[in-house]
Formats: C-alpha cells, structure tokens, sequence
C-alpha cells in the first residue's frame, strides 16, 4: 500500500541521488583530452517492479536499461508506465537472439540497442526496424567481447572496424552510436586500469581512424556497480548500474518467470551475465 511506496520512494530516491552524485565526481576526475559529455546513467531495472521505474522516473530518471525482451516489452507497454513515464527512454542491454527481433522493435520507447554483436544481426534489425516505418533511426551499439571469455557475449575484438563499416555504410535505419563492453568482473584497479577497458578504448580509436568518424561520435559503454567510476574516470559515456539504485533484490515471481525462456537460452549457452 501507500506505506511501503513511500519507503520505497525515500529508498530509491536517496541511492538514486547517490549514484548521480559519484558520476559527478567522477566526470571531474577525467582527463581534459576526453571529450567532456555528462555520462549517462542508465538504470538498469531488470526483475525490478513497475513501481520502482516510476519512482526512479519520478526522481528524474529517464533511462532505463533491460536484460530481456520479454520483460521489457512488458514493462515498456504498461499503462501506469506509459502514464507516468512520458519521456522515458529504454535501452536493451542483454543478449538479442535473432527469434526476439520483432518483439524488441515492437517497444514503446525503445531508445537504444546496446548489443549487436555480428552483421547477420545488424542486418536482421536493420530490416525489422525499416519495415516498423519509424522516422527516426534506432540507436545501436556494437557490443564487444574485451574480456575473451566465452561466458561473455560480443564481438572479437578484430571483427569491430568491419562490423562498424558494415552498420554505417549497409543499415540505413540503424545509427551507430557507440560501442559496449561487458568486461571482466573484480579487476583489481592496484594492478592499472581495467585492461578491457582500455581495449574499448583504443577499439575507438582505430575506428574512428579507419572510418573518418570523430571521436565524440562514438560513446563508450562501459562500466557497471562494481566499476562505473573507474569506467568513467577512464571514457565510458554510458553506463548501466542497477543493484546500487534498486537493491539487490530479485522481484521477478520465478513461477510465472516471463523471462524464463530467454534466461535458460542464454544459460544453455553458457552464458550467465552477471552485475550491473
């Protein structure tokens, strides 16, 4: 009822305030030779309540970061969010399997796609995306797999430039706007920076060199709970925090699991993303 709301509010309200506050120190602790864009925050609301979204909302909040298709189209088509949430701007941040592509263009809101990892999906969402008729280009990221690990998603880091080329030259209903990195978990920062990191970054680089783009055009995403001050300290212009804004508390009613499907998928596969 009315109670548990307004602790909830209070709650969400104050991390929220926290974590903006820690990306603001952070912007100031970058280097002048990096472009000087304010980082989004993305918060990432995965098995997290309607009511939490809008209360982050309500707080300022206007983008939203979610693991899974089915449950984001649940949440990006709820009338309370669509009533309160006007401006709201979903990100999707998991992994996109190729059955989903129609279900994910179909999202109200969708802002941006963080996660292409090969043409043949480009390709696909280009396609899907085209035949929805928007007038606006969907925002993409190429999502790369820095760490090595085959737990990860993402492309080789070697596949970056021609999938890039690929998007800007061949998708005519996509916009490239950056490039995503999971990144190993628990890199000691007494050893130097994250050297995932640091491959984005010079990815960038080469790139943009490569392809004629400046870099300002091309964000970073990167940089979780664990490590968005580091991530920031260093480049990242994005990044997807949510257990420090939302608790680590798993909401989703694992009977009725409408992410079921796509969790066991990504699993059988090896796959298990953690953080955030």
């Amino acid at each position: 009822g009315m109670w548990r709301r307004a602790g909830m509010s209070t709650e969400v309200g104050i991390a929220l305030k926290a974590v903006l506050d820690r990306v603001q120190r952070a912007s100031a602790q970058r280097p002048q030779s990096l472009p000087s864009v304010q980082p989004r925050l993305v918060a990432v609301s995965k098995t997290k309540p309607v009511d939490m979204v809008i209360e982050a909302y309500a707080q300022g909040q206007r983008y939203f970061g979610e693991n899974y298709v089915q449950e984001l189209l649940e949440k990006a088509s709820d009338s309370k969010i669509q009533a309160s949430c006007p401006e709201i701007k979903w990100h999707f941040i998991g992994h996109l399997q190729k059955n989903n592509i129609n279900k994910l263009v179909s999202v109200p809101n969708l802002f941006m796609l963080e996660t292409l990892d090969s043409i043949k999906l480009a390709d696909k969402v280009n396609s899907s995306w085209q035949k929805k008729g928007s007038l606006e280009r969907l925002k993409v990221m190429v999502q790369v797999n820095t760490s090595g690990e085959s737990s990860k998603h993402g492309l080789p880091p070697a596949e970056t430039v021609a999938t890039v080329a690929h998007i800007t030259q061949k998708c005519p209903s996509l916009e490239f706007v950056g490039l995503m990195t999971i990144g190993s978990f628990g890199h000691d920062l007494n050893q130097g920076p994250n050297p995932d990191f640091q491959m984005l970054i010079s990815l960038r680089e080469e790139l943009c060199e490569k392809l004629k783009i400046p870099p300002e055009k091309v964000e970073l995403s990167m940089g979780m709970s664990m490590d968005f001050e580091h991530a920031i300290e260093v480049g990242s212009t994005n990044v997807r925090i949510g257990s420090t804004i939302f608790g680590e508390r798993d909401y989703s009613d694992k009977s009725t699991n409408c992410r079921g499907v796509e969790e066991v998928q990504d699993k059988l596969s090896g796959l298990v993303v953690q953080g955030h």
